[in-house]
């Protein structure tokens, strides 16, 4: 087996599967893609049906990363000649008693130039008759948004990568790294690799692979889960018919139209940190409890059997804001965390790490994800 590349990925999740395609867009066989389990795990992140895709962000550096993650994202559908971006419209409801700012959202889509109306309660209900409503809630609407199948995009960035000439190998975690003058040495389960450059897209397990460079961030990894019902009545739940919907609260609740499988997902927030390598993957049930009143009560023709809870990972920043960078000394290396929001950027971030990587720079804005904000500064080293 080949054991020297230009570029190696760590990590083939939603991000790192992504750069993995990137890279080889350009660098073709010079790109090493490493996963510690399997691929298609459910340990991690970004293995299910659907995450939701959209424009409404609180901030316009969000807003043009997400209008670029669409165009990256239409890159790798004609690439694979499949759908992945389902656009099914996007609902952001607002209770009265919310503690987040509508005027952020809202004057951050206008600054953008992206479409959206304000709805009140009656509005919505005759638009989308699957909800009710009372009239301390409205709604703002954003028809680009919608679902990004998540299986589906994962699967495709790796098979394009190795079309392209990339080697991925599962089963292959990292014990050790080490920098041997101008490469990096990488010790795994599967063998002994060398690389010019290296991507660190290790999700919850990102501190673990940092230490190898004297470095750690301030991370969280929760589990988190959602839950399928199968309502009796799914034709109503159709994504031609139905939105994705987020409750605009800090814990929020949120939902997709069925994808995937024959059931309506919703799920809350919910924030439990875990430990990645001891958590367990049964449901909690005080979360089930809560979603299942949400729905029965603002979704009822919802609300059938449970087909399904299934658990995942977070990995969140003290400012829940994205690492996208080069780490401080070592231009050679790029770390990215999603921060709990990231499969719909996954194809954007991809290609701007192989920006970063390949020509040590990216025309995109992200300042905010860079290593050396204060969020990642206070009390923390963040590498040595």
């Amino acid at each position: 087996m080949r054991n020297a590349f230009k570029y190696i990925v760590l990590g083939l999740g939603g991000l790192g599967s992504a750069a993995a395609y990137w890279l080889s867009r350009r660098a073709g066989a010079d790109v090493l893609g490493l996963e510690q389990f399997e691929f298609g795990h459910q340990r991690g992140e970004s293995e299910d049906h659907s995450r939701i895709i959209r424009l409404t962000y609180h901030t316009v550096p969000y807003v043009r990363f997400a209008q670029q993650a669409y165009a990256a994202w239409r890159v790798i559908e004609d690439d694979a000649e499949e759908e992945i971006v389902v656009k099914s419209g996007e609902l952001d409801l607002w209770p009265r008693d919310t503690t987040l700012s509508e005027r952020d959202y809202t004057e951050s889509m206008a600054a953008c130039g992206v479409p959206f109306e304000i709805l009140d309660n009656v509005e919505i209900m005759r638009r989308f008759p699957q909800f009710e409503l009372n009239t301390d809630v409205h709604g703002v609407f954003q028809p680009q948004g919608g679902l990004a199948a998540a299986i589906k995009g994962n699967a495709a960035h790796r098979r394009l990568a190795r079309r392209n000439g990339a080697t991925l190998i599962e089963r292959a975690r990292v014990t050790s790294i080490r920098r041997t003058g101008s490469e990096y040495e990488v010790l795994t389960a599967a063998g002994a690799f060398r690389g010019e450059k290296i991507a660190i897209a290790a999700g919850p397990w990102s501190n673990r692979v940092l230490q190898n460079f004297g470095a750690q961030l301030p991370l969280t990894v929760t589990k988190e889960q959602v839950t399928y019902y199968a309502s009796p009545h799914l034709a109503e739940f159709a994504a031609d018919r139905f939105p994705v919907w987020i409750w605009m609260i800090e814990a929020n609740y949120y939902g997709f139209p069925v994808y995937g499988a024959p059931a309506v997902k919703v799920a809350k927030d919910r924030f439990e940190p875990v430990d990645p390598d001891a958590r367990t993957f049964g449901p909690d049930p005080g979360n089930e409890m809560a979603v299942r009143r949400f729905v029965e009560r603002h979704l009822p023709r919802a609300a059938g059997p449970v087909l399904a809870t299934k658990t995942c990972l977070l990995t969140l920043t003290p400012d829940i804001d994205f690492v996208l960078d080069t780490l401080p000394g070592d231009p050679a290396c790029v770390v990215a965390v999603g921060a709990g929001h990231a499969f719909k950027f996954a194809a954007v971030i991809g290609q701007t790490i192989g920006e970063l990587l390949i020509d040590g720079a990216t025309d995109k804005d992200i300042r905010a994800f860079r290593l050396d904000r204060p969020a990642l500064q206070r009390g923390q080293t963040v590498a040595s």
